[in-house]
């Protein structure tokens, strides 16, 4: 139950921790307790009278309080949480966290805490995108650690771009799924989660199965631009693409999704890669490897405009506009064949009838390992269920129509079985 989550929210500094106090109040009005660790940079936006007034707790900000540590200790302050959430995550303090330093009362929480962590990282654009603290993202993903993706938007500073705090509805929609999830390991039952409806997947002794692992995903569709308003595409909605991804990280592994155009957020733990064309997707795709593992659910246009349009094409009497087309990239049969070859590599294919038969060709034709045939021929691209085939050189296993959260997560447990 909601009521009895226990949230430890350390806050960083920065511009971003006057939103703190907006998530302090979402955290309470759900029926959670929160605790708040000020650091000491965090203090010159925030102060710890208006924390406390507002989470009826007192506030931590240091290490060496003889009260704090008689009466519970750091250690047990840590592991008392059912969710350590660490907002504004700054560049520093991510990468304190990714090198294990203890040097306050905040990185000594979080380095002897066994409770799951998210981090909502808020800095400059530049800071952000800086090579290190993409590393630093990488490192917390591949360690465990939540990392929500920053917004876009202007920044205090002027500047514009990804480093923006998600807003606090956004970042309690991640501390629900959290420990809803977590709920299945006080129960001894499944554990490990969905974010699109917070579900368990593994049992305990799978928790996290795909550590270490890296797992390329792409969903949605691509557009393929013909003139400034008019494109090739399909009905894609991204959907089940997304819903893998989240499985996958939330199996322990770093999820690199490289995602066409669509509207869904990003699942906690995923490192997303936004692209528009199929050109644009195969060179992403290029770039993340290498790749244990590449679930290629992306519903690629076959075909694009010979030539795009710089203006919006008119009529010209009753004939159409001719438009010549040409062929786009094979992204999965050229990922079969290329020099880093994914360990496993898995693809889908929408059909419409004789299911099994054409999916097993497409199986010979690109020379992948599984293909996930999804049944389209009612409202799959874009509806809540899937209907799949699980195509390997072993045969066909036909599941149900399940909701695509769960065709998620029965997909990453079979793959964590296979690897």
């Amino acid at each position: 139950m909601a009521s009895s989550k226990h949230i430890l929210l350390i806050i960083g500094g920065g511009i971003a921790a006057y939103k703190a106090s907006e998530l302090i109040r979402l955290i309470k009005k759900s029926g959670m307790t929160v605790r708040c660790v000020l650091t000491e940079s965090g203090a010159q936006f925030v102060t710890p009278m208006t924390l406390a007034a507002l989470s009826e707790n007192e506030v931590h900000t240091t290490l060496w309080s003889l009260k704090d540590e008689a009466e519970m200790g750091h250690i047990q302050l840590s592991r008392e949480a059912d969710l350590v959430v660490v907002c504004p995550a700054t560049a520093n303090l991510l990468a304190k966290m990714a090198g294990g330093v203890a040097d306050d009362l905040a990185t000594t929480l979080l380095l002897a805490t066994d409770t799951r962590v998210l981090a909502v990282p808020a800095m400059n654009v530049r800071m952000w995108e800086h090579p290190a603290t993409q590393r630093n993202i990488e490192q917390l993903t591949n360690d465990g650690i939540f990392v929500m993706p920053p917004g876009m938007g202007d920044m205090a500073c002027g500047e514009y771009g990804a480093g923006r705090l998600p807003e606090p509805e956004t970042i309690m929609t991640e501390i629900h799924r959290l420990t809803a999830s977590s709920d299945a390991s006080h129960d001894q039952s499944e554990l490990g989660s969905n974010p699109l409806d917070g579900q368990p997947a593994f049992a305990p002794d799978q928790h996290r199965p795909l550590h270490g692992k890296h797992v390329l995903v792409t969903a949605g569709p691509t557009r393929e631009p013909i003139d400034p308003v008019r494109y090739i595409a399909n009905r894609s909605s991204g959907r089940q693409g997304f819903a893998i991804a989240a499985a996958a990280a939330d199996a322990g592994a770093r999820v690199t999704l490289i995602a066409g155009p669509v509207h869904l957020p990003t699942p906690a733990g995923v490192m997303r890669i936004d692209i528009e064309t199929a050109v644009e997707m195969e060179t992403a795709v290029h770039e993340a490897l290498p790749a244990d593992i590449a679930v290629m659910v992306a519903a690629v246009a076959d075909w694009r405009a010979d030539t795009t349009s710089g203006q919006k094409i008119k009529k010209k009497g009753a004939a159409p506009a001719p438009l010549k087309l040409t062929e786009n990239p094979d992204i999965l049969a050229g990922l079969a064949t290329h020099d880093n070859r994914p360990e496993l590599l898995i693809g889908f294919a929408a059909e419409t009838e004789n299911i099994v038969e054409h999916a097993t060709a497409k199986l010979g034709r690109k020379a992948c390992d599984w293909i996930v045939a999804n049944d389209v021929s009612g409202d799959v691209m874009g509806g809540a269920e899937n209907s799949v085939h699980i195509i390997t050189r072993e045969g066909a296993e036909i599941w149900e129509r399940l909701p695509k959260p769960e065709v998620a997560r029965r997909l990453v447990k079979k793959i964590a079985e296979e690897i």
